[in-house]
């Protein structure tokens, strides 16, 4: 039947094995009903789609872009059981599983971060693996990526903070860099002051450098604020530790 082929064609998203795989799938259910009709129709097509047909998968369409968000959103609230059956669908109905593993990369910065820094090093590695050994074997890989990140301790304090400097940069003046941080190569420019008043944080007693490193008119300025979970809550430690240093070389030049 024409309409049954354009159906498939259509669903499919032009990729041929997927194609093929909605065509058997469509077969074999026509053939498991009983006073079924000889040739495929539409109906019968449409039938496996919406029994959620592993194929029901447009790549270019509105199917695509939710079951991503769906793996996404799954990895993002701790669910790897979730996490398998998204990925397995995408796979299943054909889909770029290099496109999957960007998204994987995106969320283990994003939803992970430094809660658990291994997290990008599994996805950035599952990444590789597809590039290296493809479809299928490269499908396990994308699934030890997809229960690690599940399971993993969650924080956006990377995302909010990258984007709370990007709004800063966007929204106020270019703001100079200041003279002591600045390149001073040849004797005009140190002349003219730059790299003055730079102190290498190496030979301070807490190897912590007094700054400032922030325009003047964003000192204090805070975009990365870490959360209280997997490594994070060390990370807000040593942030405590290197603001009580600083503090302390702050008060020795102020006293001197």
């Amino acid at each position: 039947d024409p309409e049954a082929l354009e159906t498939i064609a259509l669903a499919s998203g032009g990729d041929a094995r997927a194609a093929l795989q909605l065509l058997e799938l469509s077969v074999a259910r026509l053939g498991g009903q009983e006073g079924a009709p000889r040739r495929l129709d539409r109906e019968a097509v449409s039938a496996v789609l919406s029994a959620g047909g592993a194929v029901a998968h447009d790549k270019g369409g509105e199917a695509h872009f939710d079951t991503i968000s769906a793996l996404h959103k799954s990895i993002r609230g701790s669910d790897p059981d979730a996490a398998l059956y998204w990925l397995a669908r995408m796979l299943e109905g054909g889909e770029d599983p290099l496109y999957i593993a960007r998204r994987l990369v995106r969320a283990a910065s994003e939803d992970v971060g430094l809660a658990d820094p291994q997290a990008l090093v599994q996805a950035n590695a599952a990444a590789q693996a597809v590039q290296l050994v493809g479809l299928p074997e490269g499908a396990l890989a994308l699934a030890q990526a997809c229960v690690y990140l599940a399971l993993a301790p969650k924080s956006d304090a990377l995302y909010r903070g990258y984007g709370a400097a990007q709004r800063e940069v966007r929204q106020r003046p270019a703001y100079p860099v200041p003279l002591a941080l600045r390149n001073a190569p040849t004797a005009l420019l140190r002349r003219l002051g730059y790299g003055q008043g730079y102190r290498n944080p190496h030979e301070e007693p807490e190897a912590v450098g007094r700054g400032p490193y922030l325009p003047e008119a964003l000192e204090g300025s805070r975009y990365y604020v870490p959360t209280d979970r997997g490594l994070e809550r060390r990370i807000g430690q040593r942030l405590a530790s290197i603001a009580q240093a600083r503090a302390r070389l702050r008060g020795e030049a102020g006293h001197g």
